[in-house]
């Protein structure tokens, strides 16, 4: 195979350093499966390991991306042909692996999902490992019976690619799903892709006691910190907390009594370990009950290859709404 383009990151001395450079499969870390990648996405933690604002990577150097989608070329396991549109989502990618960022991508067989039937490669992109993340937490909150006649779900740092997908997949399920953001100004897009209401988190009073109000049947929280302490002391009885990002702060202050008066449930989501099994099982709901509805207005932007190292920086500052599609091949 001829040498291809790929945005690879490194550590030197001087710090972290990512551009792109022309690399052969050989340079890329061992798989069963090579893929023709056609789209890749931005996340919160692509513009931080390609920025060196936070310590993604395990090993260097590595290809960034953690998302991918394509054709597969070849594959050394009986589950996949060439011309397969598949997607890798996590498992590694621009952590330990190669990741998306790449005109040829190999990765290991264990890791690669079918595109769901009816879907293409930038749609399963526009989804990306932000709706797949989206969809597992609220799988494994229906799992922990939870219902829409429950009550209102709230879904925290609205206006990003987890929560924007979330409130659509919420709202699509029956479910009151309530915004909560820091982007007053958001309102009308966040009404427009399934919230029922807008908490604006400057407005909010987080309270002080061990136990407030029992406002919420459950949440979404991609903030940690502050705001998942006062969720754990609004839940009412019952109610699932699905804890997917830090993006305020790793650290969660509060004490047993919603855990144990309450019986709140606080679920941890990693969607980048999870099992095969439960994988493939979340990804055949993406592509049924829990598709986004509203794709074109969460994840409408798109870009080429060639503007990837110019994206990072909005999402440093905070300054990005929805979800960003990477065309690496037309």
């Amino acid at each position: 195979m001829s040498k291809f383009r790929a945005y690879r990151i490194d550590q030197t001395d001087a710090g972290i350093v990512a551009d792109f450079t022309d690399l052969s499969l050989d340079d890329l870390t061992p798989g069963e499966v090579v893929i023709d990648v056609s789209h890749s996405t931005i996340n919160y933690k692509d513009a931080l390991a390609a920025t060196g604002a936070g310590r993604i990577l395990r090993s260097f150097p590595l290809v960034g991306g953690i998302d991918l989608a394509g054709t597969v070329v070849s594959s050394e396991s009986d589950e996949f042909s060439a011309g397969d549109t598949v997607l890798v989502n996590g498992c590694g990618l621009s952590e330990t692996r190669d990741g998306g960022y790449s005109e040829v991508a190999r990765v290991a067989a264990d890791s690669v999902v079918p595109v769901p039937e009816g879907m293409t490669a930038k749609e399963a992109m526009q989804i990306g490992t932000a709706g797949y993340t989206a969809a597992l937490a609220i799988h494994r909150m229906e799992q922990n019976s939870q219902l829409p006649e429950s009550g209102p779900i709230v879904v925290t740092g609205a206006t990003g690619g987890v929560g924007s997908i979330a409130l659509d997949m919420l709202d699509a399920r029956g479910y009151e799903a309530v915004a909560l953001t820091g982007k007053a100004e958001q309102a009308d897009y966040l009404q427009s892709i399934g919230a029922r209401s807008v908490l604006v988190r400057s407005e909010l009073d987080l309270g002080k006691r061990p136990m407030e109000k029992a406002t919420w049947a459950g949440a979404i929280d991609n903030l940690g910190g502050d705001v998942l302490t006062w969720l754990t002391r609004t839940t009412d009885y019952g109610g699932n907390i699905a804890s997917i990002g830090l993006a305020a702060s790793h650290e969660l202050n509060t004490t047993v009594l919603p855990f144990i008066l309450r019986a709140v449930c606080l679920l941890g989501i990693n969607s980048v370990d999870t099992p095969r099994h439960l994988r493939l099982q979340v990804w055949k709901r993406i592509g049924a009950d829990l598709k986004p509805r509203h794709l074109d207005k969460i994840a409408g932007n798109t870009i080429g290859f060639a503007d990837l190292p110019d994206a990072f920086q909005a999402y440093i500052d905070g300054g990005v709404v929805g979800r960003t599609v990477v065309e690496i091949s037309k």
